[in-house]
């Protein structure tokens, strides 16, 4: 493979439409690599924005606005970064020539909870468990009285967990119709989800370049409302329950297409596994990778994208903390103990223009025995205060 320079008449060109922490990565990984960054997102001084050679601020839901910055600079390879995103244009621009990542029809799927649960449990034909779409709260009320409670209410278009809640009876119903409103994206439609007593959640990051494909070792995590708070890899499990666990990533890849690195989130019970979601680009429970992995999982993202080998060395064990504000702030200050960087253990601060309440700041990284590493990586986390 040919790799040039940035800036010049025959520079590869990477657009980031996202530009948060995990498009910082991607960022970094493409600049190793000589190529030119272009980073879009919805505000000013994005994360991703800082470490690109130019940055554009848009409304990620106006077509005409994104498709003017993909014609103006030509990129070689786009690459979705969040689902809030205007999926008219990259339909458009894929039928004009260019390489949307993995492929406009992919992130449409998958940045409506609706298209991919359909594709997976109809379509593909992978173990879910029940569900319901509803648009009305006396049809979310009928919807939950049929799962059962508790169950899982989530809009059909969000991201990081907002509008999603648990309802543990049907006196909850009008606070998760409310919450609901909150998503990011389409809180139109609902997805009810019956809930599963699974044992654990895993992600297993799957990597594709049209050659092959990699499954990393998978990775364990713990939520909050939605969000990923805690992180470890690998996640101890059946070789069997990881065989199938790998057979249902590959059939839903190999179902969406294209080339990348896709997060698939599966359900865990025994040594059975259930389909839950997936994201066609790197995953925030995978920022463990950064420490854990020879290749994170942004660098096999942009590997996989160039079409090159996805080999990479396993290190060893560890676990990731994400650190969230208290507070809202202009001018972000976060106070990190210095206990944070050992020899084993290290933090990334992403550097967000401001905060609010629930925003991720930081992730604290830690090398080390799943159970030591997470257990230091609890407490760890506990050092990071906002100013």
């Amino acid at each position: 493979m040919k790799f040039s320079s940035p800036l010049k008449s025959n520079s590869k060109k990477i657009m980031l439409l996202g530009s948060g922490e995990l498009g910082k990565e991607v960022a970094i990984e493409a600049q190793r690599l000589g190529l030119e960054v272009i980073a879009v997102d919805r505000y000013q001084n994005a994360p991703a924005h800082h470490v690109a050679h130019r940055s554009y601020v848009v409304n990620m839901q106006d077509k005409n606005a994104l498709l003017e910055i993909i014609y103006r600079e030509k990129p070689d390879y786009i690459l979705p970064e969040i689902e809030a995103i205007s999926i008219d244009a990259l339909f458009a621009a894929e039928d004009k020539g260019y390489n949307v990542i993995p492929n406009a029809s992919a992130v449409s799927k998958t940045m409506n909870r609706k298209n991919i649960r359909t594709f997976a449990a109809e379509v593909l034909e992978l173990k879910t468990g029940p569900y319901e779409f509803v648009t009305t709260e006396e049809g979310l009320k009928a919807a939950a009285g049929r799962m059962g409670f508790p169950c899982v209410i989530k809009p059909v278009m969000s991201s990081s967990g907002h509008g999603q809640s648990v309802a543990r009876s049907a006196e909850d119903i009008p606070a998760s119709w409310e919450m609901a409103k909150e998503a990011r994206g389409d809180a139109s439609e609902l997805i009810v989800e019956a809930f599963i007593d699974f044992d654990y959640e895993i992600t297993m990051l799957t990597a594709r370049n049209g050659k092959e494909t990699v499954f990393c070792e998978p990775i364990g995590h713990e939520q909050r409302d939605g969000d990923y708070v805690f992180s470890w890899q690998p996640m101890q499990m059946s070789e069997i329950a990881k065989q199938k666990a790998q057979e249902t990533a590959k059939i839903i890849t190999d179902g969406l297409g294209g080339l990348g690195l896709f997060g698939v989130e599966l359900f865990v019970k025994g040594d059975e596994v259930y389909f839950s979601e997936v994201s066609p680009r790197p995953h925030d429970t995978g920022m463990v990778t950064l420490i854990t992995q020879s290749q994170s999982e942004f660098a096999l993202h942009l590997r996989a994208v160039l079409g090159l080998p996805l080999g990479f060395t396993f290190y060893g064990e560890g676990a990731s903390a994400a650190f969230k504000s208290e507070a809202h702030n202009n001018a972000p200050v976060i106070d990190v103990d210095e206990s944070l960087f050992s020899e084993n253990s290290f933090v990334r601060v992403f550097s967000k223009p401001e905060t609010h309440k629930g925003r991720r700041l930081a992730v604290a990284l830690v090398f080390d025995k799943v159970d030591a590493a997470l257990e230091q990586a609890r407490e760890l986390i506990t050092k990071i205060k906002d100013v």
